[in-house]
């Protein structure tokens, strides 16, 4: 019988370097994993509307606060007289114009712009201030002017330009515009294409011109109170930002993880192959 002579410096070489390169192996594994799960987003995090024990919103209903008309708007205002006269003067494009036309390009093309004091200048009528007035205010402040020239006027008036822009972590930043009076949060992230999946749905900053400047305001789209706050419906001009959250680096739908792991794991095992090949080669 032929007995191989037992080395046992080799054997032990041999399991401190299995149990080096098996330490090293599970480090590396355990890192990754930690990764993985660093880079999850809860459904809690991204679900709208959750009902929390205790709210940043006092749960009372505020009603939402009218646009006031600010310099550098621009106002479609329409008079309409018995007088033919006046109405003409006031409205020089005509009805059938108009219709041929298309409404909004009509609108743009009678315009008004609100001037740096404050007040639209009218035809023959001249200032009338509206600014700090709600396009009701506005409307009735030209009514009451008119009604000093003109038999019964009817008086329209709207807000041109009109948008809202939503910029940050959603899916179609932009700029777009507020198809009616009252528009909310929610339907100004949809035309965004909803908060992306690292955006912060915790912490939205609203910015808002106002007479008295600048405003800047965070609300949480995930608390179900938000419905009843102030800043549930935009004014027009008013800026949405959504911020990214912290784990965004590792975002699992912004980056190729799988194929970067694989690619870990594979280089990891060559080298412990090669580094075992060696380690045994030189005992």
């Amino acid at each position: 019988m032929l007995y191989l002579p037992f080395n046992s410096d080799v054997m032990i070489k041999s399991n401190l370097c299995f149990n080096l390169t098996s330490n090293r192996s599970f480090i590396i594994v355990v890192t990754l994993f930690i990764m993985i799960l660093s880079s999850c987003v809860t459904s809690k995090k991204t679900t709208y509307l959750q009902d929390y024990e205790s709210s940043m919103y006092s749960g009372e209903y505020t009603p939402p606060e009218d646009y006031l008309i600010q310099p550098n708007d621009n106002l479609y205002i329409n008079v309409s007289t018995p007088d033919a006269q006046w109405s003409e003067i006031f409205n020089p494009i005509s009805g059938e114009t108009n219709m041929a036309m298309g409404g909004d390009l009509m609108a743009q093309l009678i315009t008004y712009s609100v001037q740096l004091d404050g007040a639209v200048y009218l035809p023959y009528i001249g200032a009338v201030r509206v600014q700090g007035l709600s396009l009701n205010g506005a409307q009735l402040a030209i009514d009451s002017v008119l009604r000093d020239y003109v038999r019964e006027p009817s008086v329209t008036v709207k807000l041109l330009e009109n948008y809202v822009t939503v910029l940050g972590e959603v899916n179609a930043p932009g700029m777009y515009p507020m198809t009616k009076d009252r528009f909310n949060i929610f339907q100004a992230i949809a035309l965004a294409g909803d908060v992306a999946d690292f955006g912060d749905r915790f912490q939205l900053s609203l910015i808002r011109q106002t007479s008295d400047g600048s405003v800047i305001k965070e609300f949480d789209l995930t608390d179900k109170n938000i419905v009843d706050s102030e800043y549930f419906y935009v004014h027009p001009n008013d800026v949405i930002y959504v911020k990214p959250i912290k784990r965004k680096f590792f975002g699992m739908t912004q980056y190729p993880w799988g194929l970067l792991l694989s690619t870990v794991a594979a280089t990891v095992s060559l080298f412990i192959l090669i580094q075992n090949q060696v380690l045994l080669q030189q005992n």
